[in-house]
């Protein structure tokens, strides 16, 4: 039976403590240049980093046995949030002190990854406060913060936004319901200020269900949508190509690594070109990746601490 939704620790999403500023004027960290990795065949595998609880770096402890190639692709700063200023009567962009942290120590916990070719992401998430991705008022609201969105990957050298519409709860704060323009608005601004950079689908939630408003579909404007549902094989309802979507999704150390390798095998079997994995943890969890890797890119994987 597959974990509904996530089994996170939502510490992220519960904070309600004071918003920590987001000083968007601020000179942008400057990363070296991503070292080439060994070459690698297969599918991109992503990584989801509780950041209240573990290491981004631990992503970049796990290379393929055979060849040296990373086995993560990209790894997933879980979680800033979307908040709601009741003052302002706006959408605000949030770092509890976890996720502040790893952005102002970029320098050693994202660009070592970068530099060994990983693209880090940072997730965003609704914080029980009414705003979310899919109730912005107005097309000025939605650029309003798709630029604060795009300043913080600037800022913080990061290479793209992952969207993640759960928690919201939409409605709280006298903020509004879900509509059929704001998500659309919010992604057309986010693809216009950050061409080259990543833009991800956590496919759940009333945005996710939203993508096409006034003959604007925004689905080709993502670079990846996967499955929110770990332990379980859904094909994401956006029109994106195979090779861009991640219909498996496995917990590590939770997902069963029969499950783990089942869902690889169908991957590879069926022509996708994602695979999604989440809670990536400080414990060497190499059995439970080369259950994957064995079938993505027929190699064992091998931990480095």
């Amino acid at each position: 039976m597959f974990t509904p939704v996530r089994s996170r620790i939502r510490t992220a999403a519960l904070a309600l403590s004071a918003i920590t500023a987001l000083t968007l004027g601020a000179t942008a960290t400057t990363g070296a240049a991503a070292a080439p990795a060994p070459a690698k065949q297969g599918p991109t595998s992503v990584a989801y980093v509780e950041v209240n609880n573990n290491s981004m770096l631990n992503v970049g402890k796990y290379t393929l046995a055979n060849g040296g190639g990373n086995v993560f692709d990209v790894a997933v700063i879980f979680a800033a949030n979307i908040n709601y200023d009741t003052g302002t009567k706006a959408a605000t962009l949030y770092f509890n002190e976890n996720v502040q942290r790893v952005l102002d120590n970029a320098a050693t916990q994202i660009r070592p990854l970068q530099q060994k070719g990983i693209k880090v992401v940072l997730s965003v998430l609704g914080n029980h406060q009414g705003a979310g991705f899919a109730n912005f008022p107005s097309q000025q609201a939605a650029s309003t913060f798709a630029k604060r969105l795009s300043d913080t990957v600037a800022k913080y050298d990061l290479d793209g936004i992952d969207f993640d519409d759960e928690y919201a709860e939409y409605g709280n704060n006298g903020t509004g319901q879900p509509n059929a323009s704001s998500f659309v608005y919010l992604v057309s601004a986010l693809r216009a200020n950050m061409p080259g950079k990543i833009i991800s689908l956590y496919n759940i939630g009333p945005a996710a269900s939203r993508l096409s408003y006034g003959g604007v579909d925004v689905s080709s404007k993502f670079d990846y949508a996967w499955n929110p549902y770990y332990g379980s094989w859904q094909v994401p309802g956006i029109a994106l190509p195979k090779s861009k979507l991640s219909p498996a999704a496995v917990e590590i150390g939770r997902t069963s690594q029969s499950t783990v390798a089942n869902l690889a095998r169908r991957t590879v079997r069926e022509g996708y070109g994602v695979y999604l994995t989440y809670n990536l943890d400080s414990a060497d969890r190499s059995a439970d990746v080369s259950a994957f890797t064995r079938e993505l890119y027929g190699s064992d994987a091998h931990y480095t601490p």
